[in-house]
């Protein structure tokens, strides 16, 4: 999973969530920082509550957040979820785009090609590689 950080830099950068079940979310500044949340048919689910769209809690006792706004969360997605969007990204490039993933003593090296200039991104994880290449898209 990719860092919290990493995940409101691609959010700021224009990173479009289209919520599905079993995605990973973060509620920043609430001090709930180091809690990770799951949509799910059961616990946490969106929905529109007054033309708003919302992750609403259902069935959590621990504590009573009935609904908080999906922009005011942040989406934590998952190595597919980010290689996909990745891939996305690249297919939009003016020129043939190439995208690969390497093991190095460090962690992950992601290389991409997005036009003429290689460009390589490193992470701890596989997530983090593809996110930080995303990120570098996005911003671009």
């Amino acid at each position: 999973m990719i860092s919290l950080t990493l995940a409101q830099q691609l959010k700021a950068a224009g990173l479009v969530w289209h919520t599905n079940n079993y995605d990973f979310f973060a509620i920043p500044d609430r001090e709930l920082d180091d809690r990770v949340f799951v949509l799910a048919d059961m616990m946490a689910y969106t929905e529109l509550v007054q033309g708003w769209p919302v992750v609403a809690f259902h069935g959590t006792a621990e504590w009573a957040l009935d609904y908080i706004l999906t922009r005011e969360v942040v989406w934590m997605p998952t190595e597919e979820q980010l290689r996909e969007a990745l891939e996305a990204a690249l297919q939009d490039a003016e020129f043939p785009a190439a995208l690969s993933l390497a093991r190095v003593d460090s962690g992950y090296r992601c290389h991409i090609t997005p036009g003429t200039e290689p460009q390589a991104f490193d992470g701890p994880t596989a997530s983090e590689a593809y996110g930080r290449a995303l990120l570098f898209l996005l911003e671009g």
